[in-house]
């Protein structure tokens, strides 16, 4: 399909460098779990993938949907391959497969961090293995005290190990993207955590700048939040990013 035209609509940048799909298949787990693959393009991870795991793969473009059952045919009929056309946002209802699953995939800028964020909520989702900008992967990955930590370090960090596997230069897509890639590797602890802890992280971080008491008074008052701060440990100076994932949630339990 050399006359394929990506989709800007879909954020389509195809990985065409193998060296790095290469990367990403090794960085796998090793485990018999399904791999779910959201995005599969051309079917360039695809390829691999299918030959060590059962793969069920989500493509939302009905010209790639037509592509991958063709060339997959073989895959498809053995069963080693599942391809569901169609917005995977729209089936995604609390679980996106029945079964224990791994996320391996090139993910869409534009919907990747949601995608990252259902999958840590999926209790049936074990492990993700994903390509995404590298300022995304940076913010999942970063420590207390690095300048990219925020709500979404704290929540992926609650739940799962997180690291960075390779850095991507744009050069490695068809067509290359404006920015770099990371592939992102989270093998999940536990579950996501509750919602009334992230409403408290996206009032905590609402103004990195500001210290963390003047965020958090906005929702808690004043005397309440420094005292929470101060059984912590902290002084009332502390910025946002300087607080620990587990120090976040004595916040919050202290808090409610």
């Amino acid at each position: 399909m050399d006359n394929v035209v990506a989709k800007k609509k879909f954020g389509q940048n195809f990985l065409k460098d193998e060296s790095v799909v290469r990367q990403i298949v090794e960085a796998m787990p090793e485990s018999d779990r399904t791999v779910a693959e959201i995005g599969p393009g051309l079917g360039d991870l695809t390829k691999f993938l299918v030959d060590v795991k059962s793969v069920e793969a989500f493509e939302v473009d009905t010209d790639l949907c037509k592509h991958l059952n063709e060339i997959f045919d073989e895959a498809i009929a053995s069963r080693r391959l599942t391809l569901h056309c169609g917005d995977v946002l729209e089936r995604w209802r609390g679980t996106l497969l029945d079964v224990p699953y791994d996320l391996v995939a090139n993910l869409p800028y534009y919907i990747a961090t949601n995608i990252i964020l259902r999958a840590l909520a999926d209790p049936h989702c074990e492990f993700l293995l994903v390509m995404v900008q590298r300022e995304v992967a940076e913010k999942f990955s970063a420590s207390p005290g690095e300048k990219a930590f925020g709500a979404l370090g704290v929540i992926a960090q609650s739940v799962a190990e997180v690291d960075i596997v390779v850095h991507v230069p744009p050069e490695a897509f068809m067509p290359p993207p404006k920015v770099e890639s990371a592939v992102l590797r989270m093998k999940k602890t536990a579950h996501r955590v509750d919602e009334g802890f992230e409403r408290m992280l996206k009032t905590a971080f609402a103004q990195p700048r500001k210290t963390l008491a003047k965020n958090l008074s906005a929702r808690y008052g004043k005397e309440a939040v420094l005292s929470a701060i101060s059984s912590c440990g902290y002084t009332p100076s502390i910025r946002p990013h300087q607080v620990a994932t587990a120090d976040y949630h004595q916040l919050y339990r202290l808090l409610h």
